[in-house]
């Protein structure tokens, strides 16, 4: 069952191709490996569980991605214990050295997503801010090469990503539980001793002694989608470490688990509404409907139908109302990818499933050769590590007539997504993120009008919550997850004053 609680930059890739003690500085025992230094050599091709492919290629003017790996404590409160390995990959800043600031992290969401994979596939992107920094990313704790989750084999996740998500009735409500139930074992048998280390908390300690062995004094960070909830964590734990920061497509770090996909369901109708009213008003005809009412319909329909009678697709599998769903949510992600929806409604309509199998294959993290990334199965353990709520599917029921009000075509399929931790092996660690940082400067938040997995509403309340004088919130009215990679030149104006230069934007600041 896909968990989509935060997804960013990643996706795209994939279609496309703590506190160490009560101070904020750490203690003396993580400063033990706060000495290592690290050996950047060029990176290899990204493995199966970064999204696979080749490696990544030289930027513009030639400059090589380096790659380390850096040693981090299993767990945070036994600095001198086990280790686990933080996968790095960096591209030099590109300016002269005296006017380098240091190093840029960027972390593209998930949670789950390979940063290792990710900032090579937007470098081009981020090139004026490589003037002046090197760009620097990671995979977190549980994701990629850095001590991955692993839970089902891909056999196993071919099967798990065809199951019927959205029971009907009780026999296939208890087959739901039964499939989450056993994917959930899987991960506890092949990486019980790292699941209880992946939590959001673990992560931001992680940056802080990334901080200190990249040799920066303060954190320069830039946070997408998931990222920005780590960025509001890390602020939390080291608010006097934060440097130039900027939040982009922004998560509601005062909701719990519920509310998060309820949020998520009106954010995907809403983003389904636009993509309707975007076909239908161009000049040709708009080949998946006539009306945006029509269009929607229709969606319904071919879902209702795909829950009685699966489409084939790509061979053995076919597109099943789970995976059309899944395909369709995947698309919604970017106005980019509209053009792919309409043209993958209106193969399914004449009886072929295979680019909305394709779509859903990308959220699923599933490479072209078969194999899986581990996107899926690092998202769920650092959801279940770090949120408290456990839904039962008695829950559920109760809850679905409000998701189906939120959104006809998405209530239940993200309804049902609460059952995914029920039965995880590690208890969460609250009912929500702790972000107050009153002694953080300036954080620019940025909150997007048309975004579906991080609803705008969500851009305000993190300012809130970071405190008064340290959210600055500035406003995209656009489409698709995240502001910056719309090419805007408002909003990349306003982020490179800041963190080029140091300009804070002025709040309410609005970019169209």
């Amino acid at each position: 069952m896909p968990h989509l609680k935060a997804r960013a930059a990643a996706t795209v890739v994939l279609l496309s191709a703590t506190v160490a003690a009560c101070g904020g500085d750490g203690s003396k025992d993580s400063k033990d490996l706060s000495a290592q230094e690290l050996s950047w050599k060029d990176c290899p091709a990204p493995a199966a569980s970064e999204g696979g492919g080749e490696a990544p290629s030289p930027l513009p003017g030639g400059a090589e991605w380096q790659c380390a790996t850096m040693k981090a404590p299993l767990d945070w409160d036994k600095p001198k214990g086990d280790t686990l390995d933080i996968a790095l990959i960096r591209a030099a800043a590109s300016g002269k050295e005296d006017r380098r600031i240091g190093s840029l992290v960027f972390n593209f969401g998930g949670p789950g997503g390979s940063g290792v994979t990710t900032l090579p596939a937007f470098g081009e992107d981020y090139a004026k801010l490589r003037t002046r920094y090197d760009l620097v990313s990671f995979d977190p704790r549980g994701v990629g090469r850095s001590a991955g989750v692993k839970c089902e084999d891909d056999e196993q996740l071919d099967a798990y990503f065809q199951e019927d998500s959205t029971p009907d009735d009780d026999a296939e409500r208890k087959k739901l539980v039964d499939n989450v139930k056993g994917f959930n074992g899987s991960c506890e048998e092949n990486s019980g001793d790292v699941l209880p280390h992946v939590r959001t908390t673990d992560a931001a300690r992680d940056m802080d002694l990334m901080r200190q062995v990249l040799g920066d004094d303060k954190l320069h960070y830039f946070g997408i989608s998931y990222g920005t909830e780590l960025g509001g964590v890390y602020a939390h734990l080291f608010p006097k470490k934060v440097g130039r920061a900027v939040f982009d497509a922004v998560v509601d770090p005062t909701e719990t688990a519920e509310q998060g996909s309820l949020g998520q369901a009106e954010g995907f109708q809403l983003a389904l509404d636009n993509f309707a009213k975007d076909c239908t008003s161009k000049a040709e005809d708009c080949p998946v409907g006539d009306t945006e009412q029509d269009v929607k319909d229709k969606i319904a329909g071919l879902l209702k139908d795909l829950d009685a009678k699966p489409l084939p697709a790509l061979p053995p599998r076919e597109l099943t109302q789970t995976a059309a769903t899944n395909g369709i949510a995947q698309s919604l992600y970017s106005k980019d990818f509209w053009p792919y929806l309409t043209e993958g409604l209106d193969q399914a309509y004449d009886g072929d499933g295979r680019i909305l199998m394709t779509l859903s294959d990308s959220m699923n993290g599933r490479n072209e050769d078969g194999t899986y990334s581990n996107i899926q199965a690092a998202n769920i353990s650092i959801n279940c590590a770090d949120d408290k709520a456990r839904y039962t599917p008695e829950y559920v029921e109760e809850k679905l007539p409000g998701f189906r009000e939120a959104s006809p075509l998405f209530g239940d399929y993200l309804a049902w997504g609460m059952v995914g931790c029920t039965d995880w092996a590690v208890e969460g660690a609250a009912d929500h993120p702790d972000v107050s940082a009153p002694d953080a400067p300036p954080i620019v938040v940025i909150g997007n009008t048309g975004d579906p997995a991080t609803p705008y509403e969500g851009a305000k309340k993190m300012a809130d919550a970071l405190g008064k004088g340290v959210g600055v919130e500035l406003t995209y009215k656009g489409q698709g997850h995240g502001a910056y990679d719309s090419k805007n030149k408002c909003v990349r104006n306003a982020v490179n004053g800041y963190l080029l230069d140091g300009t804070v934007p002025k709040e309410g600041t609005v970019c169209s």
